[in-house]
């Protein structure tokens, strides 16, 4: 029998502006239907916590196609390991006293970032804002916060693929659910 891994999906878009909604009740029993077990989410923008013997490369499409159905539209689904996020985590270059953990955004990628060029993202940069990459994530610390911030506008753009970004304070609660699990 596979074994049961503990897992982190992150929606793109979910519930912003009016566009893409999702109750998160209805998500939870859409993993549940899945197969998920486990099964919590942490507030309105699309954040699962759950453990499921499917890998993830079966496992974030049928999320997505499953969304679709059930809700109309098809979101990015980004799954990451506890092990993942928590390594994640570990390589903040950007370490903020946690009231400060809104200013500090990790954008995850389904692929590694190796090879990236920041110069034209750094050029973006005002108000003391850094970004670094650290294997599939890449972070961004935005003192001013990211509200106005041009670069975390135009940051997409500058990436090779779908990416979903959470503030660090977000992102350590959202681990700490899944230790939970």
């Amino acid at each position: 029998m596979p074994r049961t891994e503990v897992w982190i999906a992150l929606l793109r878009g979910i519930n912003v502006g009016g566009a893409g909604k999702l109750p998160m009740a209805a998500f939870r029993a859409l993993l549940g239907k899945l197969g998920c077990e486990s099964v919590a989410t942490y507030i309105q923008s699309g954040n699962a916590v759950f453990r499921s013997a499917a890998p993830a490369g079966t496992l974030a499409p049928a999320i997505a196609a499953a969304i679709a159905e059930a809700h109309g539209f098809r979101p990015a689904v980004l799954l990451l390991t506890l092990g993942e996020m928590e390594a994640a985590l570990a390589a903040n270059p950007f370490p903020v006293p946690a009231e400060q953990g809104q200013t500090v955004h990790l954008f995850f990628t389904e692929g590694p970032l190796d090879g990236l060029d920041l110069t034209p993202i750094e050029a973006l940069a005002r108000n003391g804002e850094r970004v670094a990459v650290r294997g599939r994530t890449l972070f961004l610390h935005a003192p001013a916060g990211i509200g106005r911030s041009e670069l975390a506008a135009k940051l997409s753009r500058h990436l090779p693929g779908p990416a979903t970004a959470r503030n660090l304070r977000s992102t350590l609660a959202i681990a700490a659910l899944a230790r939970a699990r």
